[in-house]
C-alpha cells in the first residue's frame, strides 16, 4: 500500500474492491479478512442497537450495551488492522528487494526478511484474535436480543469465522520465513487455540439463532 494513500476506511466500498482486485500486492487476504470481520462487528452492534429500550428484551440490557460498544470498537480496530496488514506486507516486499550481491548484503537481507516475516505474521494473528472477540460478542447476544434480527447475528458469526480462517492462513504462510522454529511453534499453537474457540463460539451463536427463543435471564 502506498504510504501516501488514504486509509482503507476512507475509501468507498467500490474503491476498496477495485484496489483489492488490482495487480498491486496490497491490500491482500489479510486486509480483506480484517474488513470482513469489521462488517461482522458492525452487524453485532446493529443487533444490539435494535434490542435496546425494548421491554421484551429489558432483562438483557447489560448485554446490549456491552455488545454495542464492543461491536463499534472492534470494527474500528479491525479497519485499522487492515492498514497495518498492508503496511507489514509492504515492509516484507522492501526486504525482498534488498541487494544480495555480497555476503554482507545477503546477511542483511536475510535478517530483514526474518524480521519482516515476524511482523507479517503478528498482524494477522491480532486480526484473528479480534475475530474471536467479535464472536464472543455475537454469542453473548444470541438468544438475548431482538429475535427479528437474529439472522444478522448468524451472518456476523459466519463473517467473523471466515475472516478468522483467512487471518490464520496469513499467519501460517509467514512462519517458515522467520527461520525461528520456537517462534513458529508458539504462533501455530496460538492460531490453533484461537481457531478452536472461534469455531465453538460461531456454532453456539448459530445454534441459539436457529432455536429462535430467548435464553433464561
Amino acid at each position: 500500500m502506498d504510504p501516501s494513500a488514504a486509509r482503507f476506511r476512507d475509501l468507498s466500498l467500490d474503491a476498496f474492491v477495485d484496489v483489492l482486485a488490482s495487480a498491486a500486492p496490497t491490500p491482500g487476504g489479510g486486509a480483506a479478512s480484517a474488513v470482513t470481520a469489521a462488517l461482522g462487528a458492525g452487524l453485532v452492534a446493529m443487533v444490539a442497537s435494535l434490542s435496546r429500550d425494548r421491554p421484551k428484551y429489558a432483562a438483557f440490557a447489560d448485554h446490549h450495551a456491552a455488545a454495542a460498544a464492543a461491536g463499534r470498537e472492534l470494527s474500528d480496530r479491525l479497519l485499522a488492522l487492515a492498514d497495518e496488514d498492508a503496511a507489514a506486507y509492504d515492509a516484507f516486499g522492501i526486504a525482498m528487494k534488498m541487494p544480495r550481491a555480497t555476503d554482507e548484503e545477503k546477511v542483511a537481507r536475510s535478517a530483514a526478511l526474518r524480521s519482516a516475516a515476524r511482523l507479517a505474521a503478528d498482524v494477522p494473528l491480532r486480526i484473528l484474535a479480534a475475530c474471536r472477540e467479535v464472536l464472543v460478542a455475537s454469542e453473548a447476544l444470541a438468544g438475548r436480543s431482538n429475535l427479528k434480527a437474529a439472522s444478522d447475528l448468524a451472518v456476523a458469526s459466519r463473517l467473523a469465522e471466515a475472516a478468522a480462517h483467512g487471518a490464520a492462513a496469513n499467519v501460517r504462510v509467514n512462519l517458515p520465513i522467520t527461520d525461528d522454529e520456537a517462534f513458529a511453534e508458539e504462533m501455530e499453537g496460538r492460531v490453533g487455540r484461537l481457531l478452536c474457540e472461534v469455531g465453538e463460539l460461531a456454532e453456539t451463536t448459530r445454534a441459539f439463532v436457529e432455536l429462535g427463543e430467548l435464553r433464561e435471564p
